[in-house]
């Protein structure tokens, strides 16, 4: 049992070299999409043990006191998807359909596994998945609404459809985790989740493997133009992570906190805007949404390490306070 918590020890601490790897991985070998049906389970099972950590008292808490969760959704949900559109517009304008797949990369939903990297790094799990709830639940509306008032396109999604398969990924894993911890008085957070805590870590190596593998067909294509668009797409999601951490620190939150606004600010959804850019747009819609997967996971390690010299005073201590 020690070793098997080393070794999620290990993969939870070398996240930065990891995520690289395994993007690399499924670039090269395009065949592991293979395995893309477990991925819904492989989030459902990250949902759940993120939440054995939580509680329902912890989530009315949240919910009671919002401000953190509005703020970290209005900077998700409104303010990063206008800075794209703005900045899109004036580096990528001849190419509406580029255009539209930046919009679309930072219009849906906060994503499921920044609920583990939180939980990982000491942050607040029940703002981590109140946030998360939130943003899902009003995606079918939010999504088209963002595109429309931004760039005009009609979009209809298949809100039955997406909520089930949010309710299945999201919803009851987190609710069943929740149940379980306060039915047993805390001892599933405890005792349970450190058992299964390496699963879950081995889990996202798994999903990140898997999802890297739609990047591999427009890697093999790039033009000056893709080049410039995925060098946009990683800067940019950078600059979440920033503006995520930079307002928590100013509005002097804990540093719990600030970790989850972090992530819910930078982190996306990728698979839900695939799945909506591959029903709904031409194929070069795409790029600029599967393309995150190159940077999400290394940008979220990346920023782990980051919030780390922010929690133990090193150089970066200061970011963000007068």
């Amino acid at each position: 049992m020690d070793a098997w918590k080393r070794l999620g020890g290990f993969i939870g601490s070398h996240m930065a070299f990891v995520s690289p790897a395994c993007v690399v991985l499924g670039v090269l070998f395009p065949q592991i999409a293979i395995m893309r049906p477990l991925v819904t389970p492989l989030f459902a099972f990250m949902t759940f043990q993120s939440s054995l950590s939580n509680t329902f008292g912890n989530l009315w808490r949240a919910l009671r006191h919002p401000k953190p969760m509005l703020v970290s959704l209005l900077l998700a949900s409104v303010a990063m998807p206008c800075a794209a559109c703005v900045l899109g517009t004036l580096l990528f304008g001849g190419d509406p359909n580029l255009v539209c797949g930046i919009v679309l990369e930072y219009s849906v939903p906060v994503a499921v596994v920044s609920a583990m990297w939180t939980n990982m790094l000491g942050g607040d799990p029940a703002l981590s998945l109140a946030t998360i709830l939130l943003s899902t639940v009003a995606a079918p509306v939010t999504i088209p609404v963002t595109l429309h008032v931004l760039l005009g396109q009609t979009v209809e999604v298949d809100a039955a459809r997406m909520m089930g398969e949010m309710a299945v990924s999201i919803a009851l894993p987190a609710l069943m985790g929740t149940l379980l911890n306060d039915l047993s008085r805390g001892r599933a957070a405890r005792e349970v989740s450190p058992v299964i805590a390496p699963a879950a870590k081995i889990a996202l190596v798994l999903v990140i493997l898997c999802n890297s593998t739609g990047v591999a067909p427009y890697v093999r294509d790039l033009t000056p133009t893709l080049v410039g668009v995925a060098a946009f797409i990683c800067v940019f999601s950078a600059f979440g992570y920033v503006v995520g951490l930079l307002v928590a620190r100013a509005m002097r939150r804990p540093h719990d906190q600030v970790v989850s606004m972090t992530y819910l600010v930078g982190m996306r959804n990728i698979s839900a805007g695939a799945v909506i850019a591959g029903e709904y747009f031409p194929g070069e819609v795409m790029f600029p949404v599967v393309i995150g997967t190159l940077f999400q996971q290394v940008l979220a390690a990346s920023f782990g390490s980051v919030l780390r010299h922010v929690r133990t005073g090193g150089p970066l201590a200061g970011w963000g306070q007068n």
